[in-house]
């Protein structure tokens, strides 16, 4: 099970891009909290990725899950670096032995440490081309994107990304 931060949904989002959710091998959650950040609030703000994002858990596509309160989140929030909301995905993910979805650097180092596994959205796009859902072009398509909306992707992380993605051209 994928628990998603906000972060990948909002630029897939951004994109166009959530249906491509529904082609993963496993359910992707967005928790309480996430759901209130990018869909509550971003529906108050004008945010049209808001919009997007409530439709894909109307459609199913994410769904929407309460985190469980746990002594793991209790001690994730005393982190002063580290989000309510990440602590709440973390927390989640550990609990349900999934795989946390984010691309925060800060957020991916506490899941390290805590053995919790993740992805970023890169990955997602990588594993859709690899099982031949998505095509070398459309994935390149995404990626840029994304990066025109704002997604920050290191340079050396891009070219990995182009590498590997002209791997399957």
């Amino acid at each position: 099970m994928y628990v998603f931060d906000a972060t990948p949904l909002i630029y897939l989002a951004t994109v166009e891009r959530l249906a491509l959710l529904s082609d993963l091998p496993v359910r992707c959650v967005v928790p309480e909290r996430v759901y209130e950040e990018v869909v509550t609030v971003g529906l108050e703000q004008g945010h049209t990725d808001a919009r997007r994002i409530e439709r894909a858990v109307d459609k199913q596509i994410l769904n929407r899950r309460s985190e469980p309160g746990s002594a793991m989140f209790e001690r994730l929030r005393g982190n002063d670096s580290l989000s309510d909301v990440d602590a709440a995905i973390l927390a989640m993910t550990a609990d349900i032995g999934g795989t946390a979805v984010m691309d925060e650097q800060y957020g991916r180092a506490v899941a390290t440490a805590e053995g919790i596994e993740t992805r970023g959205t890169a990955y997602l796009l990588l594993r859709l081309l690899q099982e031949g859902r998505l095509t070398a072009e459309r994935t390149r398509s995404v990626v840029d994107a994304m990066m025109d909306a704002g997604w920050y992707c290191t340079p050396n992380l891009y070219a990995r990304l182009l590498r590997k993605i002209e791997e399957y051209e």
